[in-house]
């Protein structure tokens, strides 16, 4: 259940992290690599340090990406779930599509979300039971109810691999775009109609994300048909899938995913 100034403190730890983004020398500065060979810059760290002194208080868990996930997170109800940047290899490119990602989860449910993207100004922020905003102003799914002529946003490396070619002849668009947390706000703003993405994908790139979809009215569910559930011993989904509300269906069908409780 979200507490009173949830959606608040999401909202100043957005700020704060934008605006320490914006003071960065513009990338790619120092870049490092993990040991998966995927990219890290200095603005990792200290967006991940901000983050946390702005989110955490005692009592509740934390999950990121670029912290050492040492299970205590597994004793709280309540687990801020944290991608301090996410699109590095597009903020080390200079494409604007990489985002801030913060979520908060509940007994394993995304019950809030914020997304912010220095490069363009845009904030996303929702809770359960409260809709969405974009910029503060409200914001909500596409209506589309079919696949023609709909815009589907896929993942720039998924496109790259030839991931999407068996839609190359479908009656929708596809556009690429980097961050997968940047996608699912777009689509639960309304920005595009789907995403989706069968590649696995850790807690902390869409948490944030989940909640925003879930906060607008979106359809979001994983391969197995399934809403996602986040906090488990492995924070990893094997997919996921995001839509409109009137869309899940085709989309499911068009995946081959059969949707818990059709």
């Amino acid at each position: 259940m979200l507490a009173p100034d949830d959606l608040a403190r999401i909202a100043e730890a957005l700020a704060a992290a934008c605006e320490c983004a914006r003071a960065m020398p513009p990338p790619p500065g120092r870049v490092q690599r993990k040991a998966g060979g995927d990219p890290v810059t200095e603005a990792d760290a200290r967006l991940e340090e901000l983050l946390r002194g702005k989110l955490l208080r005692p009592g509740e868990g934390w999950l990121s990406e670029e912290s050492a996930d040492d299970g205590s997170r597994r004793r709280a109800r309540r687990v801020w779930v944290v991608d301090p940047l996410d699109g590095t290899r597009e903020y080390v490119q200079g494409l604007p599509e990489w985002c801030v990602s913060v979520g908060l989860v509940e007994d394993g449910v995304a019950i809030a979300g914020g997304i912010a993207n220095p490069a363009t100004g845009e904030t996303f922020l929702g809770g359960e039971g409260l809709g969405l905003t974009l910029n503060g102003g409200p914001a909500a799914p596409s209506a589309r109810a079919g696949l023609e002529g709909a815009l589907v946003l896929a993942s720039r490396s998924e496109v790259r691999r030839g991931e999407w070619r068996r839609f190359e002849t479908a009656p929708f668009r596809v556009q690429p775009v980097g961050s997968v947390a940047y996608k699912l706000a777009l689509v639960a703003a309304g920005r595009a109609d789907a995403t989706w993405t069968l590649c696995p994908k850790h807690d902390w790139d869409v948490a944030a994300g989940v909640a925003l979809v879930r906060a607008a009215g979106g359809a979001v569910f994983t391969p197995s048909g399934a809403p996602p559930r986040f906090d488990r011993p492995s924070p990893k989904l094997d997919g996921l899938i995001a839509s409109g509300p009137y869309l899940a269906g085709e989309v499911a069908g068009l995946l081959g995913v059969r949707l818990e409780g059709s």
